[in-house]
């Protein structure tokens, strides 16, 4: 299980993270929710522990460090691979590195979204390089999979591809973190909803108890988040005025 008890991160004029809790057992999918500097990355970097904070993160009770951290990948669409290396480069280095890795789901997934193997990642299109740092997410053999805004730079139809190809490849512990403004999309195939606001967790509800309310994730998050459905309405009729 990851663990994340009273995390706090804090920049010299801003408080990213206040007092984060939150438990992620093996086996989910999760979505994490929230607006534009609302802390979604912040708390990944925190996890992964690109950058120091306040309070604990654990892995089955053990502190991530180097002993452990292999058990974690990570896909953003900052990217993280070596733009001068081929996909095939990065392949042999992580086989290299990660005992754990998966040849055979590599190939499959370079194969779906038809990557060339011998081109420099710097040549691949936006598109391209985010879905070529899923897959290398995916595997690298981890057991938690941390994805900041994945799809950023893919069509829709590649999106809805993916979202069936992810449900098909992960195994049952395998955990998913996904991070992403695209709520409605993914709502179909996220097993929880983890949201957050101004560094805080605001909201944390399984689907399956999010069924039984009769309401769309949608429908929750605006809920959760307060969201006003006449502020369009009214800057309009600000603009309108003489």
């Amino acid at each position: 299980m990851l663990e994340i008890k009273n995390v706090s991160k804090k920049y010299t004029n801003k408080t990213a993270l206040n007092d984060v809790s939150v438990a992620i057992p093996r086996g989910e999918i999760v979505g994490l929710f929230g607006e534009n500097g609302a802390g979604k990355t912040t708390l990944m970097k925190c996890i992964l522990g690109f950058i120091s904070y306040e309070g604990e993160i654990t892995l089955d009770g053990e502190a991530i460090g180097k002993n452990n951290i292999a058990r974690i990948s990570f896909a953003t669409s900052e990217h993280s691979f070596i733009p001068n290396l081929t996909a095939k480069g990065h392949r042999d280095f992580y086989k290299e590195h990660f005992p754990k890795f998966s040849d055979k789901r590599f190939s499959t997934l370079m194969e779906f979204f038809e990557l060339p193997m011998n081109k420099a990642l710097k040549a691949f299109s936006t598109g391209q390089k985010n879905q070529f740092e899923v897959i290398l997410a995916l595997s690298q053999g981890a057991e938690y999979i941390l994805m900041d805004e994945p799809f950023a730079g893919n069509d829709l139809f590649n999106r809805e591809d993916f979202y069936k190809v992810l449900l098909g490849t992960l195994s049952e512990n395998e955990t998913v973190l996904l991070s992403t403004h695209l709520i409605e999309e993914v709502s179909s195939f996220i097993g929880r909803a983890i949201m957050i606001k101004q560094g805080q967790i605001v909201g944390d509800v399984s689907m399956l108890d999010l069924e039984d309310t009769g309401k769309t994730l949608v429908e929750h998050v605006k809920e959760t988040y307060h969201y006003r459905s006449d502020r369009v309405s009214k800057a309009l009729d600000m603009l309108s005025e003489d």
